[in-house]
């Protein structure tokens, strides 16, 4: 009887020191638990009030964040490019001519172009609805009429090249005309990941 008593009281010390181990082993203090690092989101155009934006006709391209350059190509950048009034520059695919814009471009290794200018001269409303109208009249392209406003007035069109789908987005922010594109091999980028872009480069050109 007594043998017996004594096997379970032995087992019952186990089974609390068991119990008591996995809970001490369950705790641990706040100091301890691992903190993840925020992670940084980008503006929708939706969201960005770009009537109340004041941009200024002038470099800008130092300025547009490293992570939104990043986002929009979805990799890293392999090659930059800028370019001021003035200079002689490579303007679009084929057109070498004197720019009249502040412009740079970002392209990543498999293709994917992030592209920002703004017009050196002052822009006109009469002058900016004469862009509108002439924006987007090419057999591969088509007007993004649902997309959110980028200045006053804006036009953002999505077109089809050799080289892939491009998304442009432009409008008149006071007396300059800002652009962004985002060009990506195969159909062309929609107006969320291309606004996105376009916001960033707002924020960079805003005076």
């Amino acid at each position: 009887m007594f043998v017996v008593r004594r096997a379970a009281a032995a087992l019952a010390a186990g089974a609390l020191g068991l119990a008591l181990s996995g809970s001490l082993a369950g705790c641990t203090s706040d100091e301890d638990a691992p903190t993840a690092a925020p992670t940084p989101t980008s503006t929708p155009l939706a969201d960005y009030a770009t009537d109340t934006v004041v941009i200024a006709r002038g470099e800008f391209c130092a300025r547009v964040a490293p992570r939104a350059v990043t986002e929009a190509l979805g990799a890293e950048a392999a090659t930059t490019a800028s370019w001021a009034n003035g200079d002689r520059a490579r303007l679009a695919a084929g057109v070498r001519d004197v720019a009249h814009e502040y412009g740079c471009s970002w392209t990543a290794a498999d293709g994917t172009v992030a592209r920002a200018w703004v017009f050196a001269p002052p822009v006109s409303a009469d002058r900016a609805d004469a862009l509108v109208r002439d924006t987007g009249r090419g057999r591969r392209c088509e007007r993004l009429t649902d997309a959110p406003a980028y200045g006053a007035p804006s036009v953002a069109v999505s077109c089809t090249t050799k080289r892939g789908g491009r998304t442009t987005v432009q409008g008149l922010f006071g007396d300059a005309w800002l652009s962004c594109s985002l060009q990506v091999p195969g159909s062309p980028p929609d107006i969320d990941r291309t606004g996105r872009w376009c916001v960033a480069v707002a924020e960079a050109a805003s005076a």
